[in-house]
């Protein structure tokens, strides 16, 4: 069982560290067919690749932030993201028919 952390911003990969998120792989961006059942994936996937995650049977958790819009498009570090409180969430994703 793989425990993923999916980010290209290396202000997320230092704010988790900094909070003791164990981390097996590391990766800017996730093939969702390397994810196996069992697997935790960490990060901030766009929705849809969040759903073959969690239809692979693993675990997605997102990193979630309240970000302004005035900070929108720039780069933040570990010490602004605990600012704005960012946090891990648990979301069980499903891909439906309209």
């Amino acid at each position: 069982m793989t425990i993923w952390f999916v980010s290209r911003h290396p202000g997320a990969v230092a704010w988790a560290q900094r909070q003791g998120i164990a981390v097996d792989r590391q990766l800017a961006h996730l093939d969702p067919q390397q994810v196996a059942a069992g697997d935790t994936v960490i990060g901030t996937l766009p929705i849809n690749l969040a759903a073959e995650v969690c239809a692979r049977g693993a675990r997605y958790y997102h990193l979630t932030l309240r970000l302004p819009s005035a900070l929108r498009g720039t780069e933040l570090d570990a010490d602004q993201l605990e600012q704005l409180g960012a946090c891990i969430e648990a979301y069980l994703v499903e891909r439906r028919s309209p």
